[in-house]
């Protein structure tokens, strides 16, 4: 960490959460493409689409439920419908907006990919903490998460 307030111990501790990330993403990007043949980023953006009414959502709706900025959703979009796993479809309410709508083979892919994900997370990452470590994570992140919206909200 570049900054100087930061103690040994804070500069470790980051350092391991940022290659745990890249890590824990890794191993589930693999799981995914071996196990059901689509990417951890196609399984981020089919399960908002799974649960939405008629599995359809708006492009921007899309973009900000996975927190992903315009282009980056556009581009894997446009890769997505290549693969006839979602289509886009112009929106009647805006003119301007766009839907993006779940096909029956982006369903079948979300279904192939959901038990794979639920193995890899639960291994990789739930089995690897005590009941009271994993207690302690939830009451760390979400205490996180609330500083973040805070600081959001100025």
């Amino acid at each position: 960490m570049a900054d100087e307030t930061c103690t040994g111990r804070e500069a470790e501790v980051w350092c391991s959460y940022q290659r745990l990330q890249r890590a824990l993403g890794t191993a589930l990007d693999r799981r995914l493409e071996h196990g059901a043949g689509i990417s951890a980023a196609d399984y981020a953006l089919l399960v908002p689409l799974a649960t939405a009414p008629g599995g359809v959502l708006r492009m921007r709706e899309l973009g900000v439920t996975v927190e992903w900025d315009r282009s980056r959703l556009s581009h894997h979009v446009s890769r997505m419908v290549k693969r006839g796993l979602v289509v886009r479809e112009n929106c009647t309410e805006d003119a301007r907006g766009a839907n993006v709508r779940l096909t029956e083979d982006g369903r079948a892919a979300i279904a192939a990919a959901e038990g794979h994900y639920r193995e890899a997370v639960q291994r990789y990452f739930f089995d690897q903490a005590s009941a009271d470590e994993l207690d302690l994570l939830g009451r760390v992140f979400r205490r996180m998460l609330a500083g973040l919206a805070d600081a959001d909200r100025r």
